[in-house]
């Protein structure tokens, strides 16, 4: 029993004009140029085809298996990791992590191939694009970074909501820090500030949004001494990238810093991916995955500035980045010598030249490590921690304010009316009347009027 052969359309123009050579009409030069070939390969195709017939024509890797074929196994082993440990992660990371944790070297348009054919599609989706134009990269690496926070669930309910804070240069697209917070903060800002002046030095110019991290809102009233000075308040932030000598500068739309907000959308899908495969529950997991991280993004989407300079400036000698990158509060020295600031009490010292500092303006630093320090101009003043106010021990212990234990006598003055006392630490709640001035003073007349002559 024969095999039965079917030819394809290029195998049967070439029948028939090897059909029309063995039969005298035309020459060897013009079947060459029907079929498209030299005539050294037509003498092959009609010996093959004297031969073996019709047959002779087919390609000889027909029916053959490619030795670069894949693998079933493998095949079944991306779909298995697809569904499975590597769920939601998109085509591009699949196929890198694919390399780096399962050795498979695959390409992205295999492992598409395998996805699509398995039915696993892309779980990216992808919007319709939209004509804008993108403005020009900076030339040199550190002339601008854009600084942004991303609030995301990074942990997918595994952990708390945390947010995302860090930088990108513009020039090149390396991240060179980023960390997560509980939220968006003036600390976290200037601890991504104060690790890449440290690593990498300082910027030129910093870009951001207009959050009240970095400058006051517009119409937010001025102060008597934004009045008096002329200008208005810094911010924490604000006022570290001054004292640097750093250009802030503030976008008036998110499409304005666009390569930082393509960041957090990469993130958003990389990041979250790699945080599930380390099960990371906790902000100090999540930014021990994201020191593994960023690394490893850096190399796979870093470009070459278009100059090799780099614009970062050195930092000066003797600046102590302490006093820079902190938290500065301005107090009034109390009488006795000691600085309130959120409920901590600090004793300041004698010093050598100035036995006391009492209403003596300072500036209380509140570090990023924790600690505090203050500053009466240039002089760090020696400090230690006040006693505690009495208010603050019968606090500890649970005691309310302590009144007066005598009975009072009831008030003869009209208007005044005697409070009963429960205890000897206690007093009874006063609940005002409809008509007192406290509850009616903001309503309008009308309603005012209307209030009075029903309760009279």
């Amino acid at each position: 029993m024969q095999e039965m052969l079917t030819l394809n359309a290029k195998e049967q123009r070439r029948l028939q004009v090897l059909n029309v050579l063995e039969g005298g009409e035309v020459r060897m030069a013009a079947a060459a140029e029907l079929i498209g070939v030299s005539v050294r390969q037509v003498r092959r195709l009609r010996a093959a085809y004297r031969q073996e017939g019709a047959a002779g024509l087919a390609h000889g890797n027909r029916g053959r298996r490619p030795h670069n074929v894949l693998d079933e196994a493998v095949g079944r082993q991306v779909v298995t990791l697809a569904r499975g440990r590597f769920r939601g992660v998109n085509q591009q990371h699949l196929t890198e992590l694919l390399q780096e944790e399962e050795q498979l070297w695959l390409s992205r348009s295999t492992v598409r191939r395998i996805l699509l054919r398995a039915g696993i599609g892309s779980p990216r989706t992808r919007r319709p694009p939209r004509h804008r134009s993108r403005r020009e990269r900076m030339p040199r690496e550190g002339m601008l970074l854009q600084v942004d926070g991303s609030p995301h669930d990074w942990l997918e309910g595994r952990g708390p909501r945390v947010c995302l804070v860090g930088a990108i240069d513009d020039a090149t697209s390396q991240v060179p820090y980023a960390l997560f917070r509980e939220q968006e903060d003036s600390r976290g800002y200037l601890m991504v500030l104060r690790h890449i002046v440290e690593t990498k030095g300082i910027p030129l110019s910093v870009y951001h949004d207009r959050h009240m991290i970095f400058v006051l809102p517009r119409k937010e009233t001025e102060s008597i001494e934004e009045q008096l000075a002329g200008k208005r308040a810094r911010t924490q932030v604000g006022r570290a990238l001054w004292e640097l000598g750093i250009e802030s500068i503030s976008a008036d739309s998110p499409e304005a810093k666009g390569r930082i907000e393509r960041l957090w959308r990469t993130f958003q899908d990389r990041l979250v991916s790699e945080l599930r495969l380390a099960n990371a529950r906790t902000m100090d997991e999540a930014n021990l995955v994201l020191r593994r991280f960023l690394p490893r993004y850096n190399r796979r989407f870093v470009v070459p500035a278009a100059e090799i300079e780099s614009a970062y400036r050195t930092v000066a000698a003797g600046l102590d980045l302490s006093r820079v990158f902190c938290l500065k509060h301005e107090r009034t020295v109390g009488r006795d010598n000691v600085v309130t600031l959120s409920g901590r009490r600090f004793q300041v010292l004698p010093m050598p030249g100035r036995s006391s500092y009492a209403r003596a303006r300072v500036e209380v630093h509140e570090r990023l490590d924790g600690s505090f320090a203050i500053y009466h101009g240039d002089t760090r003043l020696t400090t230690t921690a006040a006693p505690p106010e009495a208010r603050s021990l019968r606090m500890q212990h649970g005691q309310g304010p302590v009144r007066d234990s005598t009975p009072q006598k009831a008030s003869t003055s009209p208007g005044i009316r005697a409070t009963p006392q429960s205890g000897p630490h206690t007093i009874a709640p006063h609940k005002p009347a409809p008509t007192h001035p406290w509850r009616v003073a903001y309503q309008p007349r009308q309603r005012r009027e209307r209030t009075l002559s029903l309760t009279t």
